[in-house]
């Protein structure tokens, strides 16, 4: 029995290709994207309509209380209690409907979130995929080669073999360098824009303590002082992304 589990399963590694398999399991998680919007769409059509619809019972309720005002002024009892009558049932309605909407609005954020982080995921695992479909060429080559080398005299074209490993080192190491280059200036830009504008905000908030505990003087001189602040983020700013291309 553990004889054929085991030729089972050399015989499906040989017939399984792991770099069609990783590019259909990409191509299966990109097609769920519209799927998933779709839904996404529909949890957010039902919060709209909720919220229109209890925008029409307060209007509703608005309309019936007047109408109830005036019955009561022209002395016609009879049509005030039968608009009393449907204003009771307005408010209920209404107050049914808040209660679904709030449903309905914390559905929608749910399902936001939930496509957000199979996006996310999404992205990821297609990062992963193409480094093991990079991997598995670069195995699949070695293999080759190491077939080819096993027909000749290994001591004869070592040489070569050790050259073609050496330039298939550089061309992975080369790509791996781009790929990181590329998404980590990326990374890096979106953090000094973040990080920047946490100091705008921490350095105008300081200058706000201090304005007002009157530590800026007249109001001429506190702009002088907020100007050169500017000045000075704006020089820093410069000095990082210069860092940056430097870089």
């Amino acid at each position: 029995m553990r004889v054929f589990r085991a030729t089972s399963g050399a015989a499906l590694d040989k017939i399984e290709n792991p770099e069609l398999v990783l590019q259909q399991t990409i191509r299966d998680m990109r097609d769920r994207v519209p799927e998933l919007n779709n839904s996404v769409a529909q949890v957010m059509a039902t919060e709209r309509l909720l919220a229109k619809n209890r925008e029409n019972l307060e209007k509703q309720v608005l309309e019936l209380d007047s109408k109830i005002k005036a019955s009561v002024k022209m002395g016609r009892d009879d049509i005030a209690t039968a608009y009393i009558g449907q204003l009771q049932q307005a408010q209920l309605d209404l107050e049914r409907t808040g209660a679904q909407l709030e449903h309905a609005q914390l559905a929608s954020q749910q399902a936001l979130k939930a496509r957000d982080n199979y996006v996310l995921n999404m992205k990821k695992r297609t990062a992963e995929a193409m480094q093991l479909i990079s991997a598995a060429k670069q195995a699949k080559l070695q293999e080759q080669l190491a077939q080819t080398m096993e027909s000749f005299n290994i001591g004869d074209d070592s040489s070569t073999f050790d050259e073609m490993r050496d330039k298939i080192n550089r061309r992975v190491a080369a790509a791996e360098a781009k790929l990181q280059l590329g998404s980590s200036s990326v990374d890096t830009q979106m953090a000094d824009i973040e990080r920047e504008a946490m100091d705008i905000q921490l350095h105008d908030k300081l200058l706000e303590y201090k304005q007002q505990m009157g530590m800026l003087g007249s109001g001429s001189q506190a702009k002088q002082i907020a100007s050169g602040s500017d000045t000075a983020r704006q020089d820093d700013v410069v000095v990082g992304n210069e860092s940056n291309r430097n870089n």
